[in-house]
């Protein structure tokens, strides 16, 4: 554990990028879901830890009615011992089930740009490229870079390419691309360097909602190929 600024700090749980790290993730995440300790705010999962965010003067002042004079600890330290107590009783066994997404993809032609460039490279066709990153299921790691961006784990190495040299200014919501082994969806229109394939009709960012993502850390993805005409009739 470590601070993170004056109201935060991170638990590193493992050093790997992989499922066993995950879970204690997951675990960990679920527990704060649950069991939310007094002054916490929020919490960030990524790929080895989880950020938790606390009300630092909350916890001194409700510390300070609680404490005789000349005990009062700081709020870091009334934090990390609450999450040491939380991380020993903790069972890694109790992760719940994932929920499993179905994404919808109109792959190839606008939408993906590079789906071509993606096949070449590989020795595919197009349509191996779409039979195999649709056949795939996607672990979502952590949401990041922007709001509800899903970082995957799952994809074929036979799909794999390499990120643009030069990223493209403006790449439209619901975008799927593929980077180096892994494959992703933009949220949100923002620069990339990604090869894109496809794109969803789904909004994955909603922030009137609570929420205000899609996914979250722990779902199953499956993507599944729609055409232009379902792509154009989506939601009606």
């Amino acid at each position: 554990m470590s601070p993170l600024g004056d109201c935060a700090i991170t638990v590193k749980l493992g050093d790997q990028v992989d499922v066993e790290t995950h879970t204690k993730v997951r675990v960990l995440s679920d527990y704060l879901t649950q069991h939310p300790f007094n002054g916490l705010i929020e919490f960030i999962p990524a790929f080895t830890s989880v950020t938790i965010v606390y009300d630092p003067l909350l916890l001194f002042v409700n510390n300070s009615k609680e404490s005789p004079a000349g005990e009062i600890q700081y709020p870091y330290d009334l934090v990390r011992n609450q999450l040491i107590t939380i991380l020993e009783r903790l069972n890694e066994g109790t992760v719940p089930e994932p929920k499993v997404v179905d994404i919808p993809v109109c792959y190839g032609g606008e939408f993906g740009v590079d789906l071509v460039h993606v096949a070449e490279i590989n020795g595919l066709s197009t349509d191996e490229v779409i039979r195999i990153h649709s056949g795939g299921q996607y672990l979502v790691y952590m949401l990041g870079f922007a709001p509800g961006f899903p970082y995957l784990g799952g994809m074929d190495k036979r799909i794999a390419a390499p990120r643009k040299e030069s990223p493209r200014l403006a790449i439209p919501p619901g975008t799927v691309g593929i980077a180096g082994e892994q494959t992703g969806i933009y949220p949100i229109q923002t620069p990339g360097g990604w090869q894109l394939i496809g794109r969803t009709p789904l909004s994955l960012f909603l922030p009137d909602r609570q929420p205000p993502t899609l996914l979250e850390a722990g779902n199953l993805i499956r993507f599944y190929p729609i055409t232009r005409e379902q792509y154009d009739r989506w939601g009606e």
